[in-house]
């Protein structure tokens, strides 16, 4: 039976949030106010610290995307990969991710970021499918609203298993590396979590259960 290779993107394949060098380069380039790049930072900062009401931080700022085109956010999260994120894979994620390749195992980005950064992301690491945060478009204008359910704690999961139906995989013989706390619902069902780099509360949960932890 089939595997997949589960694998978060912030502080975990890359030693960065990308959401928050989005929201620097936004503002160095003029594009957002200060009002919203604090704005912003204060939604990231809600994400690292677990907070209980994240859907609806995701919803605010999704909202903000309504009436630009899909194809001017695919160029410039495009130009912002190559600018700002490409360099910052971690080492120790290209080997993680070649040993699972090796072993006939499926890979797959399972993230809250977006599609738009999830591309250039499985293009450079050779990745075949992105579990992310996806937005309705009408007209090839985003209308500020996601596609449900949100790729987020508990929504990750239904991604998950979504998948995994479809290769005909046991969640059970799945991997999934991450960072966050909020990615319990996964770390659960799968058979071999791993803790990259974990926040504080993951590293106390992965303590306590014996779960493998990595630094890369």
């Amino acid at each position: 039976m089939s595997a997949i290779a589960f694998f978060d993107l912030d502080l975990t394949l890359l030693r960065v949030n990308a959401g928050k060098l989005w929201v620097r380069s936004e503002y160095r380039r003029g594009r957002i106010t200060r009002l919203q790049a604090a704005r912003a930072g204060v939604w990231i900062a809600a994400y690292h610290l677990g907070y209980d009401k994240m859907e609806s931080v995701l919803l605010d700022a999704i909202a903000t995307l309504a009436g630009q085109t899909e194809e001017q956010l695919r160029a410039d999260s495009y130009a912002f990969f190559l600018r700002e994120v490409a360099h910052q894979v971690r080492p120790g994620a290209r080997p993680v991710i070649e040993e699972h390749r090796a072993a006939g195992d499926s890979i797959a980005l399972l993230t809250s970021s977006s599609l738009y950064l999830c591309e250039p992301v499985q293009q450079a690491l050779a990745i075949p499918h992105a579990l992310c945060n996806r937005f309705e478009l009408r007209d090839g204008r985003f209308t500020g609203k996601p596609e449900l359910p949100l790729c987020f704690g508990a929504g990750k999961l239904t991604y998950a298993r979504r998948l995994a139906e479809r290769l005909g995989a046991d969640l059970k013989d799945c991997s999934f590396y991450t960072d966050s706390w909020s990615d319990l619902p996964v770390l659960d069902a799968v058979g071999r979590p791993v803790a990259v780099h974990p926040d504080p509360r993951l590293a106390r949960v992965a303590k306590e259960r014996g779960w493998q932890t990595a630094a890369w």
